[in-house]
């Protein structure tokens, strides 16, 4: 990577700067997507996730996160940009798109995770109580509530959640509404 790779994105100039940017970086992207039929959009609401693209049936728009752009440097945006034009490719080629062989098989041909990446710092830590899986979670989903309920998918054992922050930590559900009581600031 060059020095000139490394540079922040932001804070772009303005929406329609980044708008910009996101359409001439698209052409250079080895992948056969119509990019004349999609939309840009900035998104100055969101709050984790730096990119999204939705297909409404009549087009597809790619949205983009402001605070992404802020925060990220120049070749971490634009892994957001290609992955975000994978899942526009996958609607344009198959109709539908999700992070399923399709998407993976580009992801890995571009460079790109299958995940986009977040811009916030995490909320809550879900562990597993064996082996050395552990997620990163921005908000109470029912598996943070309810760690009981689930089981760890690679080995079979039960889940504990821990708020970061204030480092309380729960394995049920009491556990977590105890936590919730305790915790000042969730």
């Amino acid at each position: 990577k060059t020095g000139r790779d490394r540079r922040r994105m932001g804070p772009p100039a303005s929406h329609d700067a980044l708008r910009d940017h996101a359409r001439s970086y698209d052409d250079s992207v080895p992948l056969d997507v119509e990019t004349d039929g999609l939309d840009w959009e900035v998104s100055t609401r969101a709050k984790r996730r730096a990119g999204v693209c939705r297909y409404d049936g009549d087009g597809i728009t790619i949205r983009l996160a402001w605070r992404a752009a802020e925060r990220f440097d120049r070749a971490q945006f634009e892994r957001v940009i290609r992955h975000e034009l994978i899942h526009a490719w996958e609607y344009q080629t198959a109709g539908e798109a999700g992070h399923g062989a399709r998407f993976r098989e580009q992801a890995s041909r571009l460079g790109v995770s299958v995940t986009c990446p977040t811009f916030a710092t995490p909320r809550l830590r879900l562990e597993c109580t064996n082996c050395a899986w552990t997620a990163d979670r921005h908000r109470a989903s029912a598996v943070v509530t309810s760690p009981d309920a689930r089981r760890c998918g690679d080995c079979g054992a039960r889940y504990e959640v821990e708020h970061l922050a204030s480092s309380e930590r729960w394995r049920t559900a009491a556990g977590y509404r105890g936590a919730r009581e305790r915790i000042d600031v969730w």
